[in-house]
């Protein structure tokens, strides 16, 4: 039976797009970018003096006596880092290395330090530190400051050899050894700082590695590669069992997502085939406590791996799409040369 034509999504509506039009206006250097430009220049200046400080050693920077591998971005508003985390602690592992994640937990409702199990509900440790212990099966403690989740994660798991942190390219109170900025495909933007633009500091900056989607950004000398996201071939039960695209096409589907962009994840539906009845995006980090199924729309429910960490709570019917990354090969070569040399400098310096 032939596939049923994809239909286009509805598009969210402003009422679960807020700063819809902000984020349009750091695109480009109009009228509200620079009618916002003076604020952005302070700051500027708070990023550099909190910069200054850290350098001077007030306050200081602590370091888990492991290698650090920070993961993030400068952008606002969502650059699809937690995959490429996903993607390198898969590396590190396939290397024979012991990783551990570590996060602040963003969105949770408990404060402190904790560990991250794969059945921890996500609105105790948050949803992206979930899906990285259910998904890659590592150690994973969230806290607010960093250096706090490192050493718990280290006193309970001592064979980590190598931390990874899912974002924190800012939170310079967690020394770190790489940093990998992460860019999707909407690049640096206008290039003005918040809240004339998306920056959250001014770029390029001194990173290690750069990825990004789409357009290459200028990347202040450091090696920069490409990242292609895509879609499995398939989504997951609950129970982790894996339902083929094919089994879904010609049915039409209740597609959710509660990401920073979410008409990506609608699109790439779309791309492979599957027919949307209706869509709805919701703010990024979303609980779905107070989401509501529309009961006249007896569809499949259809979302995103970080979202269904916490649909399942409460739909627990719903099909999860795992997000797939391919990164240029390079990239791994380049990032296990800079981790061999931050292992060999620990092992020949003194604690």
């Amino acid at each position: 039976m032939a596939a049923a034509a994809p239909q286009p999504p509805s598009p969210p509506s402003t009422a679960t797009a807020p700063g819809a039009r902000l984020q349009r206006a750091w695109q480009r250097r109009g009228p509200l970018a620079w009618l916002l430009w003076p604020l952005s220049l302070a700051m500027a200046l708070l990023v550099a003096l909190r910069r200054a400080l850290y350098r001077a050693g007030v306050p200081r920077a602590e370091h888990p006596g492991v290698p650090v591998v920070v993961v993030g971005n400068v952008v606002a508003g969502g650059a699809g880092k937690t995959p490429v985390v996903m993607a390198v602690v898969r590396h590190l592992r396939a290397q024979g290395l012991h990783p551990g994640v570590v996060s602040r937990g963003y969105g949770r409702s408990t404060r402190g330090c904790h560990p991250v199990h794969a059945n921890s509900p996500a609105s105790e440790v948050g949803d992206e530190p979930a899906l990285i212990a259910r998904a890659c099966g590592v150690p994973v403690f969230v806290a607010e400051r960093r250096i706090d989740a490192a050493r718990a994660l280290r006193a309970a798991h001592p064979e980590t050899d190598v931390i990874v942190c899912d974002d924190g390219l800012q939170h310079l109170a967690l020394a770190r050894d790489i940093e990998i900025c992460v860019f999707n495909d909407q690049g640096a933007g206008n290039g003005f700082l918040l809240p004339a633009g998306p920056l959250r500091e001014p770029w390029p900056r001194a990173v290690d590695l750069v990825v990004h989607a789409g357009t290459p950004v200028a990347s202040g000398g450091a090696p920069a590669f490409a990242l292609r996201r895509a879609l499995a071939n398939h989504a997951l039960r609950a129970d982790g069992t894996p339902v083929p695209f094919e089994a879904l096409r010609g049915q039409p589907l209740l597609a959710v997502a509660g990401i920073a962009r979410p008409q990506d994840f609608f699109a790439m539906l779309q791309a492979q085939g599957l027919t949307l009845g209706l869509v709805q995006g919701l703010p990024d980090h979303s609980d779905f406590d107070s989401w509501q199924r529309p009961m006249d729309k007896p569809y499949t429910l259809i979302c995103t791996e970080k979202d269904a960490v916490k649909l399942w709570r409460h739909h627990p019917d719903a099909l999860a799409v795992p997000l797939q990354v391919r990164i240029d090969d390079g990239f791994f070569a380049a990032l296990d040369a800079r981790l061999a040399v931050v292992r060999a400098r620990s092992l020949s310096s003194p604690s």
